[in-house]
């Protein structure tokens, strides 16, 4: 039998084919492999992202008591007021006309005084005119003062929660005639304010502060 012999240019033309496939292999393989990082890049991106935490918060200032009988006895002295409630927002003591400077909660009997908010205690005294005092600062500057205290439970330095009891309600010097109450002020950025204002109502506070 004659053995065929293979023409000059087919050789050459077998290995061009060849080294065609192996680039178009390639170029699919790094296709895909390309696609799937992206893919899985955008599912980690994505899917998989940590939840980001929800800084700002709101929170409602309660009233320093859970008594429900407790009354005002007086209101916080107004200067937009009319000259009625100014009237009966006066302190008198030895001689002296005051403006009240916060809001006196009354009750024929001794109850509970709570925390408005959550907070620190700042200081803890005892006054001979006032009665026994706490102070609890909190966040965003504010402060709430709870005097004519006939006992406290908390002390300096405590971190206190809101409804926490600090402390029962009791009398003071100066305002003797009112019997047993209790005598809360609010501060915000170190100025005091109308309480009825910030009770029971939403106050925004940022986390990140604290």
């Amino acid at each position: 039998m004659k053995k065929k012999k293979l023409k000059s240019y087919v050789l050459p033309s077998l290995i061009m084919i060849m080294i065609a496939g192996v680039f178009f292999l390639t170029a699919i393989t790094s296709s895909l492999s390309s696609s799937d990082e992206d893919y899985s890049t955008y599912v980690s991106s994505i899917i998989l992202e940590p939840d980001i935490a929800v800084i700002n918060t709101s929170r409602k200032v309660i009233n320093p008591y859970t008594d429900p009988n407790v009354t005002i006895g007086k209101n916080f002295y107004d200067y937009k007021g009319n000259a009625k409630d100014q009237e009966k927002s006066i302190i008198y003591h030895n001689d002296t006309y005051m403006q009240n400077s916060g809001i006196d909660f009354t009750s024929k009997n001794t109850f509970d005084v709570v925390s408005v908010l959550d907070g620190t205690v700042t200081d803890v005294k005892e006054d001979e005119t006032l009665g026994k005092i706490v102070e609890i600062k909190h966040d965003n500057e504010y402060i709430s003062i709870y005097q004519s205290l006939s006992e406290t439970t908390v002390k300096k330095g405590d971190t206190v929660t809101q409804g926490q009891v600090i402390g029962k309600s009791g009398t003071n010097e100066l305002d003797k005639d009112m019997g047993n109450h209790l005598h809360f002020e609010f501060y915000v950025n170190g100025q005091v304010v109308n309480p009825s204002l910030y009770l029971n109502k939403e106050l925004k506070t940022d986390d990140s502060k604290e």
